[in-house]
């Protein structure tokens, strides 16, 4: 029965987030945990009112607390520039500190970090770590983001059984199981690398998948360039191409992934891999 496209573009989903997106808990207390100690040693300046003088006593005893200064500013360098009418200075922050404890001084106060640890109200800088990496991973969401679709099909072919690689050039498949492809690689003059292959007894799925949340001439051009690559497909023998797209992006570029849709037999969505398309195609 043919597919109904429309329908098929209504069950795109607005976003691919999922629970383990917005904050990697498990990088955000080891990263908090690499300076415990040091943290723990600096609770002696909060609520400090001779916090400058405190502050040089700990660093002449542990001069290691130096190296945690940096995540109090929500900085994951060792080093930071700073310049003011006094002029420029790039201030390391390392276990054998390189600068004078006045230049660290002169850090804390122009900074704001000794008023914040006199007036602020925290009880623990750990904790207060603990929230500013937090704050530092939600930055990392884009990274995530760019591999969730590629994550979400990864669990639907394992569900499946089936032997699957994750990106298998185009030359691998050739030399691993002695076919031929030049129909989808201009006769050996490109190499394309799949997001996955599954080899089953009887044949080879290459699969390519994405999620676009906005539309843009990219998606148009994927359209353009996955229609080829299905088509060119049909000319060898034993492979079949298998896009898995999903997103609101491309109600903006629906034209071109129809015109796909309509030449493309295993063309799918997110709602289709929910309901077992994976395990009718490997059958």
């Amino acid at each position: 029965m043919k597919r109904d496209f429309s329908q098929w573009l209504s069950t795109f989903r607005e976003s691919i987030n999922s629970y383990k997106y917005y904050v990697d808990f498990e990088k955000v207390k080891e990263n908090a945990d690499k300076v415990k100690i040091e943290l723990n040693m600096l609770n002696a300046l909060v609520g400090e009112q001779n916090i400058e003088q405190a502050f040089e006593n700990i660093v002449a005893k542990y001069p290691t607390v130096i190296q945690c200064l940096p995540i109090l500013l929500a900085v994951r360098k060792n080093q930071i520039y700073c310049q003011d009418e006094n002029g420029a200075v790039n201030y390391t922050f390392v276990k054998n500190r390189h600068m004078s404890v006045e230049q660290y001084k002169y850090f804390l106060r122009e900074t704001g970090l000794f008023k914040m640890l006199q007036t602020s109200g925290i009880k623990n800088l750990y904790d207060y770590c603990i929230g500013v990496e937090v704050g530092l991973d939600s930055n990392a969401r884009k990274n995530r983001g760019g591999h969730q679709m590629e994550e979400l099909l990864e669990g639907y072919i394992k569900k499946t059984g089936v032997q699957y690689f994750k990106e298998m050039y185009l030359a691998e498949i050739e030399q691993k199981w002695n076919i031929d492809l030049s129909a989808i690689s201009a006769e050996g003059t490109t190499s394309k690398r799949w997001d996955f292959v599954v080899k089953t007894p009887n044949q080879i799925y290459v699969f390519e998948t994405n999620f676009y949340t906005s539309g843009g001439s990219k998606l148009n051009e994927t359209a353009r360039s996955y229609k080829m690559i299905a088509e060119e497909s049909k000319n060898c023998d034993g492979v079949t191409f298998v896009w898995v797209t999903d997103g609101k992006g491309w109600v903006s570029a629906r034209k071109n992934l129809n015109e796909t849709f309509d030449v493309m037999e295993n063309l799918y969505n997110i709602t289709d891999l929910e309901n077992g398309v994976l395990d009718k195609l490997f059958k």
